[in-house]
């Protein structure tokens, strides 16, 4: 039998791998529409999925940094609450603006301000990326364990000045922000989802993506190829900050009201551990993370509810267990998959067919007689 030439082979693997693609988006489409049809019978549904949306594309954007580029940063949860606040105070409608300020009053900076929703987002993510410019300059010329402490006090200094009464009038202190608008639907939501991570993925495999895979391998080697170390750091850390600033702002779209302790230091480690799980320097698996994390979580509820068996309660079914069986959960699959589950790999259809087809010669591989094991280790 003739040997198949590579173009032959490429293209004979593109095919299937193109249909799927276009089934895969046939059934996400379909999912999507049925879910906006019925949005009432599946409200609970729906909202587990937009919150793990959200957090994939905030994971999405620290994978860029830390994943792509080596840059350990901590400030996630700063930058999302710049992004929602500036969100939240362009999209709040004037008429609704009162109800929001009563205490002290709206600053008469912001009170005639309003934009539309997707102009409210760009607006919060590039407010980030400012922000995330200026202080770099400083932060970045830190490594590893400096960096991510540097940035996780940034993100605390953030927190503070939200809650700080010297800016009642703008983010109203630790009354928070409410009345903020939701998206239309969940067509336009799930549409920016994917617009974002895509534009991250492009970057990735552009020229920007392969200098700072460059720095991450060897950052003595890149600069001696005449890479300006700095230069790019601060492109990557901007860039990064840009697109959490807008998951922060859909974040807040999402909730609908939000105030300084929705973006505690534990929103950062829960986007921190889905980038871990899925894979440091794998996009599609901070996708996968974010949904295995935030469904993990909502699945295992039940083991907070209290248990009766024939009449005995079940001592361990309290409030707060589920978490312990999630940790578990978690440990034993950093165990068996200590890169995490995508480890740098991206899905592929392809790949996934041959694990398919390779499941058979598995499972009819004949195992070794006890009599054989023990010749072999002698």
């Amino acid at each position: 039998m003739k040997p198949l030439k590579k173009q032959e082979r490429d293209s004979s693997l593109r095919r299937p791998s193109l249909l799927l693609n276009l089934l895969a988006t046939a059934a996400f489409v379909g999912m999507i529409a049925f879910l906006e049809q019925n949005r009432s019978g599946f409200a609970y549904e729906i909202s587990t999925l937009e919150r793990a949306a959200i957090y994939a594309v905030v994971a999405v954007s620290m994978n860029l940094l830390t994943g792509f580029t080596g840059l350990f940063s901590l400030g996630q949860a700063g930058f999302m609450a710049i992004g929602a606040y500036v969100t939240a105070i362009l999209t709040i409608p004037p008429e609704s603006r009162a109800a929001v300020y009563y205490v002290d009053g709206i600053s008469p900076a912001i009170a005639g301000l309003h934009a539309p929703f997707w102009l409210a987002l760009i607006l919060g993510g590039l407010a980030s990326a400012g922000i995330a410019a200026l202080i770099g300059i400083p932060i970045l010329r830190l490594k590893s364990d400096y960096l991510a402490i540097a940035t996780l006090g940034f993100s605390e200094i953030i927190r503070a000045l939200i809650s700080a009464p010297q800016f009642n009038r703008i983010t109203n202190g630790s009354f928070g922000l409410k009345n903020i608008p939701g998206f239309p639907n969940l067509f336009v939501f799930f549409g920016l989802v994917i617009l974002c991570i895509a534009l991250m993925v492009l970057l990735i495999h552009s020229s920007y993506g392969r200098v700072f895979q460059a720095i991450r391998e060897d950052e003595i080697a890149a600069e001696s190829m005449g890479i300006n170390l700095f230069h790019y750091k601060e492109l990557s850390f901007v860039i990064s900050s840009f697109f959490t600033g807008i998951g922060g702002g859909m974040l807040a779209m999402f909730m609908r009201s939000i105030d300084s302790k929705t973006f505690q230091v534990a929103l950062t480690y829960d986007i921190l551990l889905i980038v871990v799980l899925g894979g440091i320097g794998s996009v599609t698996g901070s996708v996968l993370g974010s949904l295995l994390i935030t469904f993990g979580r909502e699945w295992l509820r039940f083991f907070d509810t209290p248990l009766s068996i024939a009449g005995i309660s079940i001592p361990l079914f309290r409030t707060g267990f589920r978490m312990v069986i999630f940790s578990v959960l978690l440990m034993v699959v950093v165990l068996y998959y200590r890169r995490g589950l995508m480890g740098t790999d991206e899905f592929s259809w392809e790949r996934l067919l041959q694990w398919l087809n390779s499941l058979p010669c598995r499972m009819k591989r004949p195992r070794k007689a006890p009599e054989e094991k023990e010749e072999t280790v002698q």
